[in-house]
């Protein structure tokens, strides 16, 4: 499912125009990503939650040439699935 179609089933399924729906779709990933920004964790219940954590720097190979690289220390954000998601994925 892509954007699009997350925006038409939102609108059918809570009888809102496509811009509505367009437009609480942007506001919540927009607020996800100003929480998860700030280093706190979004938590939906039932759905699962986000969280940043750090990884470490590290030397990796440059497969082309079998070269050493260094690769650095990065913030990724991780997902871990809630109960309810896990159990209706299964």
């Amino acid at each position: 499912m892509n954007k699009a179609e997350l925006i038409d089933a939102i609108a059918k399924d809570a009888k809102l125009t496509k811009a509505d729906a367009k437009k609480a779709l942007e506001a919540l990933t927009g607020a996800c990503a100003k929480s998860l920004k700030k280093g706190d964790k979004v938590a939906l219940i039932g759905f699962g939650s986000w969280s940043v954590s750090k990884r470490a720097a590290r030397t990796g190979r440059n497969p082309q040439t079998g070269a050493n690289i260094k690769i650095a220390a990065k913030k990724v954000v991780r997902f871990k699935a809630g109960a309810a998601l896990a159990k209706t994925v299964k």
